[in-house]
């Protein structure tokens, strides 16, 4: 009987099964690191889905903690898996070393609260910061008036957000004012805040919608958003603690009434729905109380999960 045996040529053919075989494993390998990796960088934080974000933070959440050690505060925003932020002061520094701080934790400063003050008297001098730190939008959070906002306020605030909006503008800086609820004082068949969506010049001074201070007045954030279609640019997603009454118009509450997203009182599938509909360009969590370290992390996760 004839056998065709060369050991020497199935040698070289276990070799070479043997070579193929390995080189398969380590494609398949490879494929699936680069799978792993992939899908890894494409969940980000805060967002799911229903709420797409971008999802940042307004740095006045944590100002006691800043107000102590500003590097480490900013490891813990970074922590957090956050990238996008919102800047409420510059914690005694020049704009440029914030911005080299913020960069080399990876985080992207959009926006920033400056004083009414500085819109009136130096808004050249804000566009320059901005400029340092590469920001987008500047804003106004509060207008300086005695016990009630008045329209003697309210008609100068316009003056001073139209004039210093389109010196931003120049800058390409967007101006908005972050409301916080005493706008709605009464005026003509409406309110004040009505008289400053009609006479702040839209291609220079906008909104940002912080939820809770709309809310607490007694005031509909989504018939608001309705109301003034492409007013509001931005969005503070705050919610208020279930129990507090609604209805006043002074601006204030406990910070201790802000808690966690979707544990309050605020409808937030209807609200979010909305603010995607309207087209809401970077949405920041704001959160005033003393346990906002602990309850940014849950209000991520509300975000990561929420449907409508």
């Amino acid at each position: 009987m004839d056998f065709d045996f060369h050991p020497e040529g199935e040698s070289r053919k276990l070799r070479f099964i043997m070579k193929t075989l390995a080189q398969s494993f380590l494609c398949s390998l490879v494929i699936a690191v680069a799978t792993t990796t992939s899908l890894a960088a494409e969940k980000k934080t805060g967002v799911g889905p229903s709420f797409k974000g971008p999802i940042g933070l307004q740095l006045y959440s944590l100002r006691d903690a800043f107000a102590k050690d500003v590097p480490g505060t900013l490891d813990k925003v970074k922590a957090y898996g956050i990238t996008e932020v919102e800047l409420a002061s510059l914690y005694n520094m020049p704009p440029e070393k914030l911005k080299e701080m913020l960069d080399a934790r990876g985080l992207k400063p959009i926006s920033g609260h400056f004083p009414f003050e500085r819109y009136r008297d130096d808004a050249e001098g804000i566009a320059r910061e901005c400029k340092a730190l590469g920001l987008k939008y500047a804003g106004c959070a509060w207008v300086p008036h005695k016990k009630d906002y008045t329209e003697a306020d309210c008609r100068e605030a316009i003056k001073v957000f139209n004039r210093a909006g389109e010196t931003l503008a120049k800058s390409g800086v967007k101006f908005f004012y972050h409301a916080h609820g005493y706008e709605f004082q009464p005026y003509g068949d409406g309110t004040l805040l009505d008289l400053m969506m009609k006479e702040m010049k839209p291609e220079f001074a906008n909104f940002q919608m912080d939820v809770l201070w709309m809310f607490f007045p007694g005031q509909d954030p989504v018939k608001l958003m309705q109301k003034y279609p492409g007013r509001w640019i931005l969005m503070h997603l705050k919610d208020l603690k279930k129990g507090v009454a609604r209805g006043e118009l002074t601006g204030h509450t406990d910070v201790n009434n802000n808690v966690v997203l979707g544990t309050g009182q605020i409808d937030w599938p209807s609200v979010l729905k909305e603010a995607k509909k309207q087209g809401i360009k970077y949405y920041f969590i704001e959160d005033e109380s003393a346990s906002a370290a602990e309850q940014i992390p849950r209000t991520l996760k509300y975000l990561e999960q929420v449907k409508w």
